[in-house]
């Protein structure tokens, strides 16, 4: 069978002191960024969700995220791999945005954290121009790893989301007989963000071991605070200081499913663009309706052991095709749902202005207005005066953002 390319889908040692990512802050005149890159199904989803939904709590302790969003560090994992945007993507250019979140992460007043699973995808030139891009920040390169035997299936179900067809053991032969046998399997997307040696040889190019941090994912059953943990003690943040009920994890689909939505992507001409499959399908379906080498090793690498049965236990192709029909009926809801909030925004239900902080209620008046955020990025991909604004911009909520919290 033919492999698939790389076109993409998308100890209890316990937590280092923060000193250990730099010295103390305030003990340079430069900002320390951590560029967390991935890999892809590495509890990322849950690290982005914790520290978006309580940004106000982090930059009251000198740790900010750059930008306005998290899709900010996804467009700007975009153009720094020179990916190349559809002229029919209604989203606007994502030129110029890498060098925007960077401009905007030298800011910082004592930490910023850049965090999109894409970058484990980038190449050792793309790994230099975001490095030299930084300084003169300290940069720190943060990776998460897991066990292989539970990566497969939850890539596997990534795949599906991002429009895959193919089942999971035809998948998973490709995986591991064909593409891991090849001498430069990072051809080959799955190995390309998940060949973890290769990934780490590509930034110790660039960066000092020292400043490249392994943490490992907790195994199941362990409490999920800890992976917060470890992450926050790195980057010099309290992890109590935030409210970890506001961030949800990227769950697993059950398997009827996932196995109507492989269905749907067999079903599905090409004419319909990838932006607008994962606009409508992954997120509308799969997120909201089915829900030694001198690095610094964060966590215990007895994680990364598989345990007994971590693959799927049964064939989701041979689900009972009732139970297949309920999740599409679940589905084509949440796709009426999509749509709707996305006809009617200022329908939606809206917190109390009172409640909110400066800067949270300029975004979301910003975030309202898909015209609005198209006709700035567009702006922001032909002028560097409108970029430069961006990033004064941001650097004046910023400061707003810590004030909010005591």
């Amino acid at each position: 069978m033919a492999a698939h390319d790389v076109t993409e889908p998308g100890t209890a040692a316990g937590p280092v002191p923060a000193a250990a990512a730099g010295g103390s802050p305030g003990s340079s005149p430069h900002p320390r960024v951590f560029l967390h890159i991935g890999e892809p199904k590495t509890g990322t989803t849950f690290l982005q969700q914790v520290m978006w939904r309580n940004r106000s709590e982090l930059a009251a302790q000198g740790v900010v995220l750059p930008g306005h969003h998290p899709q900010d560090h996804f467009r700007a994992s975009q153009d720094l791999r020179g990916i190349q945007k559809l002229p029919s993507d209604p989203a606007g250019s994502w030129t110029g945005e890498w060098e925007i979140l960077a401009r905007q992460a030298l800011q910082a007043p004592q930490a910023a954290v850049i965090s999109h699973e894409l970058f484990a995808a980038a190449d050792a030139e793309q790994a230099g121009r975001a490095v030299r891009s930084l300084r003169p920040a300290q940069v720190h390169v943060v990776i998460t790893v897991r066990d292989i035997a539970t990566l497969l299936p939850a890539e596997w179900q990534e795949t599906v989301k991002h429009r895959n067809s193919r089942g999971w053991e035809d998948w998973l032969s490709d995986v591991i007989d064909t593409e891991s046998a090849d001498p430069d399997r990072r051809q080959w997307w799955f190995w390309r963000v998940h060949d973890t040696m290769a990934i780490l040889r590509v930034w110790a190019g660039h960066v000092p071991p020292g400043q490249i941090h392994v943490i490992t994912v907790p195994p199941p059953g362990a409490p999920q605070a800890l992976l917060w943990q470890r992450f926050a003690a790195l980057i010099g943040a309290d992890p109590a200081s935030v409210d970890l009920t506001r961030a949800r994890p990227n769950a697993s689909l059950g398997l009827p499913e996932i196995e109507f939505l492989r269905r749907l992507n067999e079903a599905l001409p090409a004419e319909v663009p990838d932006w607008f499959y994962m606009w409508n399908v992954k997120e509308a379906i799969a997120h909201q309706a089915l829900a030694g080498s001198g690095y610094d090793v964060i966590g215990d690498t007895g994680e990364l052991i598989p345990q007994p049965a971590a693959t799927l236990a049964a064939d989701p192709a041979a689900q009972p095709a009732a139970q297949v029909l309920d999740a599409a009926v679940e589905a084509a809801a949440a796709l009426v749902v999509n749509q709707y909030r996305k006809a009617y925004p200022a329908a939606q239900p809206q917190r109390d202005p009172g409640t909110r902080g400066l800067a949270s209620r300029v975004e979301a008046t910003v975030a309202s207005s898909p015209r609005l955020k198209r006709t700035v990025r567009e702006l922001s991909s032909r002028s560097s005066a409108v970029r430069r604004l961006r990033i004064l911009a941001w650097r004046a909520l910023e400061r707003s953002r810590a004030r909010e919290r005591p």
